[in-house]
């Protein structure tokens, strides 16, 4: 698409990215965007693992709301109340 960058044109784009935000300021926009990479890369990495079904220590167990093992409610009576 942009076909191939020399290094005239990466230190124009690199010029015109410091006229417009400032010396200042690019070493946060720096910070953030790397956050935002390794943000991503974390995600991308955790449902990865939530897909392959493998945990970590760093990770909860997934738990189970409807199991079909689980203890029978006792019939009739009232239901449980939940703790409020």
């Amino acid at each position: 698409m942009f076909g191939n960058l020399g290094f005239p044109e990466i230190m124009l784009i690199l010029v015109v990215v410091l006229l417009v935000f400032g010396a200042k300021r690019l070493p946060e926009i720096g910070a953030s965007f790397g956050k935002g990479i390794r943000e991503f890369k974390r995600s991308i990495s955790e449902a990865g693992d939530a897909v392959n079904g493998g945990t970590d220590a760093s990770t909860p167990a997934s738990r189970q709301i409807d199991s079909r093992n689980g203890p029978t409610p006792p019939a009739g009576g009232e239901p449980k109340r939940l703790s409020q």
